[in-house]
């Protein structure tokens, strides 16, 4: 007597195959993507704690009648650099010493090795001049 043989189920061979290319075709577009959106979403964090700092500095003015140009400059208007800011970017400030009229001008420059590398330096002055020197672009507004 023979039984009927059941038929088998589950995915072959080749579709699973099939399947696994299209995964790594979808991560391979949405990669760069993300990590372009994640980029920009440091460097907005960046520019709000320098315009933060610009208004320190205006504060410091005021005060001190000149800018905090020291090379602790964040510490001695009393900021503390957040971490996603930290982490990616060193932050400076010129001139070194103090210029009539007073003048200063913050540096936001990304660690080459790391993401924001490409991203290009960051600058805002005292008259509110923000610019970013793009690799790709030049010297462009933010």
């Amino acid at each position: 007597m023979n039984l009927p043989r059941k038929k088998a189920r589950g995915f072959t061979l080749i579709e699973v195959m099939i399947a696994v290319a299209i995964v790594g075709i979808l991560a391979a577009i949405a990669l760069p993507s993300f990590q372009a959106h994640l980029r920009k979403g440091r460097r907005a964090d960046a520019q709000s704690f320098m315009m933060d700092l610009a208004n320190r500095q205006q504060q410091y003015l005021l005060d001190a009648r000149t800018y905090a140009l020291d090379a602790n400059f964040v510490t001695t208007l009393g900021a503390t650099t957040p971490e996603t800011v930290a982490t990616y970017y060193t932050l400076t400030v010129t001139p070194a010493a103090a210029t009539a009229p007073p003048t200063f001008t913050i540096h936001a420059a990304p660690f080459a090795a790391g993401p924001q590398g490409v991203d290009g330096e960051l600058t805002l002055d005292n008259v509110g001049s923000k610019q970013r020197n793009d690799p790709n672009l030049g010297t462009v507004p933010w």
